[in-house]
């Protein structure tokens, strides 16, 4: 199967500044998505980034890059350019790999890849177990799937709701229920240059869930059970000294 990594890697995160370039065991943590893409199988690993500093640390172990305007407003934008600018055919399998997951599995990535490549979906997901601590974290993003996988809506809310336990006993039902979205995206190249064409939709904004947009737009988005535990991103100080903790 063919099909290419791109990782959207940007200098100015509003909580993490300097992200990408902050370290833990030894290496950027760029690199360590890098490598995790590196070993996917993927025909091209490329890290598209606004910053010359993210550039020079990514040329110098070995990475290729892509530079991309700083006034994109998303890393799906940076993607779709990054793409436009290699000059990917309309029909190649692209998975966007955050630049925040250290500990994304390359079994995942290409998982990603392996839906999209089978087709009947414009985009693709995974998703996990929710832990009972990440239920009404509005940080952690919940997926409701219909009976073959396909996305039917994206909440950072806790769904579905479990109306009769909430009542009794103030808590939702079994945990079996609830999936974590993991982000990560496989596409076309056709389809992402098309969804990144479209206005933000309603729902998206009152989520901050680019996902969505797909979804009010018609789109099949297929999620999976990853096929390896994806762990977390990287969003704050304290993920951070998370990761460094071991």
């Amino acid at each position: 199967m063919n099909f290419h990594v791109y990782i959207p890697a940007r200098y100015g995160a509003s909580r993490l500044p300097g992200k990408p370039l902050l370290e833990f065991d030894g290496k950027p943590l760029v690199r360590h998505v890098w490598e995790r893409a590196m070993a996917s199988g993927a025909a091209s690993v490329v890290i598209a980034t606004d910053d010359t500093r993210i550039a020079a640390a990514a040329r110098a172990f070995g990475a290729s890059v892509e530079m991309t305007d700083p006034a994109l407003p998303s890393g799906t934008d940076r993607i779709a350019a990054a793409c436009a600018a290699r000059g990917l055919a309309a029909d190649a399998v692209v998975v966007n790999v955050q630049g925040d997951e250290p500990h994304m599995p390359s079994t995942v990535i290409e998982q990603v890849a392996s839906v999209v490549a089978a087709g009947g979906c414009d985009m693709a997901s995974v998703c996990e177990p929710l832990e009972d601590s990440q239920v009404f974290d509005t940080n952690v993003v919940k997926v409701v799937r219909d009976d073959d996988d396909r996305a039917l809506y994206f909440s950072r809310a806790a769904i579905p709701w479990d109306r009769d336990r909430y009542a009794r006993e103030r808590t939702v039902g079994a945990l079996d229920a609830y999936r974590r979205h993991v982000g990560i995206y496989g596409y076309r190249v056709g389809f992402l240059a098309r969804f990144v064409s479209l206005p933000p939709a309603r729902i998206e904004q009152l989520e901050a869930l680019e996902q969505l947009r797909a979804l009010a737009a018609g789109a099949v988005i297929r999620v999976p059970d990853a096929v390896a535990p994806c762990g977390r991103g990287v969003d704050t100080p304290a993920d951070l000294e998370r990761l460094r903790a071991g």
